[in-house]
């Protein structure tokens, strides 16, 4: 098996006990098959949960508290065990680990978000397995990834990895609940439909806040970046290559051989701060979704906001669909000025003196395209 790039996700009911606590024999378990993919050569970012369920006992809470306050407390106290437990487990395979605590302010900033990219690639580059989780001890309801699902995929999806493994207590995916008698499983799925995601429910477990339906969205999520994923459990020290090779006690969605998003177009599409709506004509919206043209100011009808230069936009038809999200150069005054004129005419009051409005490296389609 040739060298691979995997983001595996392990939930809080995966690595504690019912009551709460953190379980070493479950951890240990998990660090055993993690530390031979890295034996075999291939590169391991793990994606784990466990801060606040390893934490909320050690307050004295009787079951993983709702108040955000004693979330971010339970989280203080958990992560340094979390942490100390991993270091500890993975020490006795000569593995060095790094931790990283993150939030969705950490995707919106492009420059945060390169950074993080080069931080995780060194790591990698230096032999370090990272450790990431959301920082659940500062976060605020609203920048929270939802049990580390949606944040394995976006993960994934910027280190341009080969597959999001998530690993659970439940063995895949069921048309009904995987205790109804005439549940069946779904070994595995093309594509992540809407339908699907509706099916699922929330979360299964008192010590998580991610469900099935957490998790759909997550695959959804990676999906759109070209990186495939399963969803099971398994056992033993090759429970990951067993699963790499097809094996795994799951279900496995998308292919192997989808294209993957570059970086600076899945900041643009999923990370970066909207700052206003450009309306566009049907010529132009052929060109963009079609035949793989830059926007250009012939075909700008409308402009909305009070975006300046190099903010991302979003780009609208006629009926007000978002098409597409793009990184404009064009501040909104100027743009008004030049909508449906000529480039040459335009391209002086262009931030880089050039006629696009949004070019088509800096720009990400919504709808299927006939160019990549």
């Amino acid at each position: 098996m040739k060298k691979k790039r995997i983001v595996v996700k392990i939930g809080s009911s995966s690595l504690t006990e019912k009551n709460g606590t953190l379980s070493e024999q479950k951890l240990v378990e998990h660090v055993e098959a993690l530390a031979y993919m890295k034996q075999l050569g291939h590169d391991i970012i793990l994606i784990s949960s466990g801060a606040v369920a390893a934490g909320f006992g050690l307050l004295g809470y009787r079951s993983r508290p709702k108040a955000l306050a004693a979330k971010q407390a339970a989280a203080a106290v958990g992560q340094g065990l979390l942490m100390q437990t991993y270091i500890s487990a993975f020490r006795s395979f000569d593995i060095v680990t790094g931790q990283l605590l993150l939030t969705r302010a950490d995707f919106y900033d492009r420059e945060r978000f390169r950074n993080l990219f080069a931080t995780i690639s060194t790591l990698l580059e230096r032999g370090v397995l990272p450790i990431i989780n959301e920082n659940d001890s500062i976060s605020v309801e609203e920048l929270t990834f939802g049990d580390n699902d949606l944040l394995s995929a976006l993960v994934a999806g910027f280190l341009h990895a080969d597959a999001l493994i998530i690993l659970t207590d439940i063995n895949g995916l069921y048309d009904k609940h995987p205790n109804h008698p005439e549940a069946k499983k779904y070994h595995f799925l093309s594509e992540m439909t809407d339908e699907l995601i509706e099916q699922a429910g929330g979360s299964g477990s008192a010590v998580g806040t991610g469900g099935m339906k957490s998790k759909l969205l997550a695959a959804q999520k990676a999906l759109s970046f070209g990186v495939s994923v399963f969803i099971g459990t398994g056992t033993g020290k090759e429970k990951i290559k067993h699963i790499l090779e097809g094996k795994g006690d799951g279900t496995y969605i998308g292919s192997p051989f989808q294209e993957q998003m570059q970086m600076r177009k899945q900041w643009i599409a999923y990370h970066s701060k909207v700052s206003g709506t450009i309306e566009i004509d049907e010529g132009a919206e052929n060109a963009l979704l079609h035949k793989g043209k830059s926007l250009l100011p012939a075909g700008v009808i409308n402009v909305f906001g009070s975006f300046q230069a190099l903010d991302v936009v979003n780009i609208v038809n006629q009926k007000g669909e978002v098409i597409a999200r793009g990184q404009v150069y064009y501040a909104a005054d100027d743009l008004a000025k030049v909508k449906g004129l000529a480039s040459e005419e335009a391209k002086r009051y262009s931030f880089h003196r050039r006629p696009e409005v949004v070019h088509r490296d800096n720009l990400v389609c919504f709808k299927k395209t006939t160019v990549q």
